[in-house]
């Protein structure tokens, strides 16, 4: 899909029920399924899923799926992906990101970016990596972030995935930035844990960016205004609504997003520097 920012015009040449593929780019603190109900109301569309699904911590590339297309959700999903980021190096927390507050923190000055460049090569190739407890995995019937949201433990078992690319694009400690490709069922929060395991001083993620999946690109991706922009005209004989002034929408207060909008939405908290499962 070329040029994101479409004119209403553009809605018409649109057919949701025989199937559109649609980019977008998921806002911070959104989750996956608020970007569906935006786009389903905003647009009228009957039918309507997402390939993939992104944290409300990670920004970057939602593809979803309308009428006959939903049934590519499926071979969407399963392609490979693409993230960018950033890991904080000498802090840890339960959540391996900024969902939850920092529970130990270890001397990180002492690395060498060719130490922390040589780590990297640990991390590719088929691996074995454990999901995070914060994460939507099931143990015995039950989501395990909600095991982990009420202070319980659960075990998780590991699974092989494939890391094809894992490389630094900027080390200014304690933050590393990052370009990973990987196949689906990757957790880039566990390899926030494993890569600061690895150096010795833990580390955790504190921003993700899906960049691609497959033929793919952000960078052809609608931004939530343009999905506004696409909004069609009410049908001939509609009875018009009373207008009301647009608010701007207020992030949830949904479990998961206490510590981070307390500690990021303050007058002058600091942004997040650059998780999510691949789904």
């Amino acid at each position: 899909m070329e040029n994101p920012e479409l004119s209403p015009a553009a809605a018409a040449g649109f057919d949701f029920e025989t199937g559109e593929v649609l980019l977008v780019d998921k806002p911070l603190t959104w989750s996956s399924f608020d970007v569906v109900r935006k786009v389903k109301n905003t647009l009228r569309i009957k039918k309507i899923g997402h390939a993939g699904t992104l944290d409300p911590l990670a920004t970057g590339l939602l593809i979803l799926c309308t009428g006959k297309k939903t049934k590519q959700i499926d071979q969407i999903q399963a392609q490979e992906k693409e993230y960018t980021g950033t890991f904080r190096l000498g802090q840890t927390t339960p959540s391996f990101d900024l969902e939850t507050p920092v529970d130990e923190e270890k001397p990180y000055a002492h690395l060498t970016e060719e130490q922390i460049s040589a780590v990297t090569a640990q991390f590719t190739g088929l691996l074995e990596q454990t999901p995070p407890l914060f994460s939507a995995v099931k143990v015995n019937g039950e989501r395990a972030y909600e095991v982990a949201r009420r202070g319980g433990e659960a075990e998780i078992k590991s699974k092989q995935i494939t890391i094809r690319k894992f490389e630094l694009t900027r080390i200014a400690l304690p933050e590393v930035n990052f370009r990973v490709t990987c196949t689906k069922g990757t957790y880039i929060r566990s390899l926030a844990r494993d890569f600061g395991a690895a150096l010795g001083c833990g580390a955790h993620l504190t921003k993700l960016v899906r960049t691609r999946i497959g033929e793919y690109h952000l960078a052809d991706a609608l931004t939530m205004d343009a999905v506004e922009a696409l909004r069609p005209p009410r049908p001939e004989g509609a009875p018009e609504r009373p207008t009301r002034p647009r608010r701007e929408r207020q992030p949830e207060r949904r479990a998961g997003l206490e510590y981070f909008q307390a500690t990021h939405s303050a007058p002058g908290a600091a942004e997040p520097s650059a998780d999510a499962p691949v789904a």
